[in-house]
């Protein structure tokens, strides 16, 4: 398999490595087995990707999504989730209730590398499209056409790329075109904005942090209509695993990305 991904597409293999890597070992918090099949065909180094901050702040965060996903959903079967920037992510296989719709929205090399690791599946799209247009909305909103759920966003390892303005537009593409949904998105902090090439893993890509938030506040202070529900550090998940991630909490507890749920419109479609 050849990737032709842009630098900050390129990202996306830092999550891959450490799914497959957490997937092989005995005791994995997740399991991942596609990240483990795509890595084992691709020519690349992946030491670089894997170190130990890194590894646990993704464990941690697809933990927490998962779980809070799949508590939507049992509340709403028939939900739609538009997986924004989705890279290699391979969510929708692990938390499938046969009943959800399934957007992979990503830049066209993304998604051109997807479709080579990815099969079609039943109720999955992968959409190619820019997050920061509007062109992608029309396919999604075709899908929740007679659907009583509002639609789910999740924007993971996404924001910390956008500046604030183009974080605003974002906002404003969904507000636009969506009466009503949930966007789930990462925020990385001002400190570690401050310290990008101190980071472990994003140091090793020709990526840049563009943005970072002290609280979730900050993303709802840019538009008007959206309501910021809950906000939760990595650190939550990162402190029950070891002595390094519960040192980690208490020496740096405003450095770790968080999750941060926002809602518009009415609470019911």
């Amino acid at each position: 398999m050849e990737l032709e991904l842009g630098d900050v597409q390129t990202t996306a293999l830092i999550p891959l490595v450490i799914k497959a890597s957490e997937t092989m070992r005995k005791n994995a918090r997740i399991k991942d087995e596609k990240a483990v099949e795509i890595i084992n065909v691709l020519n690349i180094d992946t030491k670089q990707y894997d170190k130990f901050l890194s590894h646990e702040g993704v464990v941690a965060r697809t933990i927490m999504l998962d779980r809070q996903l799949k508590e939507i959903i049992e509340k709403a079967p028939d939900t739609v989730v538009v997986n924004l920037g989705a890279g290699f992510d391979n969510r929708f296989s692990r938390v499938d209730n046969g009943q959800i719709w399934w957007f992979d929205l990503d830049l066209p090399d993304s998604i051109a590398a997807r479709k080579k690791a990815f099969p079609e599946r039943e109720r999955v799209t992968m959409l190619p499209g820019n997050v920061l247009e509007d062109g992608w909305c029309e396919e999604v909103r075709k899908v929740l056409a007679g659907r009583k759920s509002k639609p789910v966003f999740i924007a993971e390892g996404l924001f910390m790329y956008f500046t604030l303005e183009q974080i605003r537009i974002l906002l404003n593409v969904l507000k636009d075109n969506f009466s009503s949904g949930t966007l789930i998105a990462e925020q990385n902090s001002k400190l570690m904005q401050r310290n990008e090439k101190h980071h472990d893993t994003v140091s090793k890509t020709k990526a840049h942090f563009m943005s970072g938030t002290d609280t979730a506040q900050e993303i709802v202070d840019l538009t008007d209509g959206i309501r910021l529900m809950e906000e939760h550090s990595f650190n939550e998940e990162m402190k029950k695993y070891s002595i390094r991630g519960k040192l980690f909490a208490w020496l740096f507890p405003n450095m770790n990305d968080r999750w941060a749920t926002f809602e518009w419109g009415t609470l019911v479609n």
